[in-house]
């Protein structure tokens, strides 16, 4: 299977540079193949991403110079049902825009760039840690035939690849059309995703620990809904991964 997956990508890239230019398509100014997601090397340098100290429970960065372990004030002020949560960078510039394309302009090629944001750094922290499936946050099925993917499930599909952790995507559903988060405030986007969430019918866990993925990450209140469904349905533990992180 190995040995037909790269010519199969060869075709596909050499499919795209057809198409497309060999240019960045964030600056449209420096030169960027579809092997690089089409993202060129000074767009990459202008990624920021998340490293110590942040906090402990949802992974926002703090600019100090911290050497103990700290929770945010976001955290001590909401129910959140996971135990952690980690974002590969944050979301700003050329990161959110790539998402925004990817999402909501059908431009398929920024996965391998998204993708590889979270794969350099989840990759490595989950190594060891004994996590026993991965699982996407769904969309509702109205908004997946709009959007005719669910970024969430690519971005995890991706990373089970690479860390040879099993792949649940259909054990969690979105069962309510819930408006859209960007406009609501803290507690007005917890209360849109009360009730949200389910596990499908004749689906249950017995004490995996679970690991839910996600594109962005900004007051954790759609992954702590999805994470109380699944500690319900019997997981022992929650942790979130995501693309970007708000601030």
């Amino acid at each position: 299977m190995t040995s037909l997956i790269e010519p199969v990508r060869k075709w596909l890239d050499a499919g795209l540079g057809f198409f497309y230019p060999e240019a960045c398509q964030l600056c449209g100014k420096e030169h960027a193949a579809a092997r690089d997601g089409f993202v060129c090397a000074h767009c990459w340098l202008q990624v920021r991403f998340i490293k110590p100290p942040f906090c402990e429970r949802c992974g926002l960065p703090f600019a100090g110079d911290l050497t103990t372990p700290f929770e945010c004030t976001n955290c001590r002020e909401m129910d959140l049902h996971f135990s952690s949560a980690r974002s590969a960078a944050v979301a700003r510039g050329v990161v959110l825009e790539a998402i925004h394309r990817f999402k909501y302009r059908r431009q398929p090629w920024f996965e391998d760039f998204l993708a590889g944001l979270l794969l350099r750094e989840a990759v490595p922290a989950l190594r060891g840690q004994n996590w026993d499936l991965i699982v996407p946050v769904p969309l509702h099925p109205l908004k997946q035939r709009e959007r005719e993917f669910n970024q969430a499930e690519r971005l995890a599909r991706r990373l089970s690849t690479a860390t040879k952790i099993p792949l649940h995507p259909e054990l969690l559903r979105r069962v309510t059309p819930t408006a859209t988060q960007t406009l609501l405030t803290r507690q007005q986007r917890a209360a849109n995703m009360r009730g949200a969430f389910s596990v499908r019918p004749g689906r249950s866990l017995n004490g995996e620990r679970v690991i839910l993925v996600d594109d962005v990450f900004t007051t954790g209140a759609t992954t702590s809904a999805c994470a109380r469904v699944l500690s319900t349905a019997g997981a022992a533990d929650v942790c979130v991964w995501t693309i970007a992180r708000g601030l």
